[in-house]
């Protein structure tokens, strides 16, 4: 495929940072040693992110035109905190398909952030996500529903303490999945620029 007609899969996030992430993977070590057998792609620590907005499959050509609407969305943010915390899994109803950990957006500026995010993405032309913000941090996708109730509900009573985090950019990340899992690269870094003293 040529350069021109090449397509690269983006999203936006948060980074999520080491001393945080290394408590998710001692999480997620327990949960592997009391459930080796069920099959499970899980997260590994230098791959911990919030994502703020997927966008997709793209032309590599249009990759400036969300680092642009990012830049946008991020210079009227202040830098903020929130906290990640307790612990769960998706579908609700039926076999578990994904491990999540929580995000407590108790100043509500993480979701004035990715309402920002979105505006600016519709602005380029990109689509809005049509499903409500419910931010999370995935930390396994079940492959097969074999002893997946159990893994969900040890890894939901477990529970996850409050970390807080403090967030200070977006990053615009490319990712090629493989067999050995997703590879993230980060494209470009835009700090959160808030309301400038005067």
């Amino acid at each position: 495929m040529s350069e021109s007609g090449e397509r690269w899969r983006i999203f936006c996030a948060i980074e999520i940072p080491r001393g945080v992430s290394s408590l998710a993977t001692d999480h997620i070590t327990v949960l592997r040693k009391l459930f080796p057998e069920v099959s499970a792609s899980w997260n590994r620590d230098q791959n911990s992110h919030l994502t703020l907005k997927f966008i997709g499959e793209i032309p590599r050509a249009q990759v400036g035109l969300i680092s642009q609407a990012t830049e946008r969305a991020t210079a009227s943010c202040s830098p903020f905190d929130f906290n990640i915390g307790g612990a769960g899994a998706f579908p609700k109803h039926g076999p578990p398909k994904v491990l999540w950990l929580g995000i407590e957006d108790g100043s509500g500026q993480l979701g004035q952030l990715h309402a920002r995010l979105e505006e600016e993405c519709a602005s380029e032309g990109f689509a809005r996500e049509e499903r409500a913000f419910h931010p999370h941090l995935t930390i396994a996708r079940l492959r097969k529903p074999e002893g997946t109730k159990k893994l969900a509900a040890a890894h939901t009573e477990m529970g996850f303490a409050p970390a807080a985090i403090h967030a200070t950019e977006i990053l615009v990340i490319r990712s090629q999945l493989s067999s050995q899992g997703s590879k993230y690269t980060t494209l470009s870094r835009h700090e959160l620029g808030g309301e400038k003293p005067n």
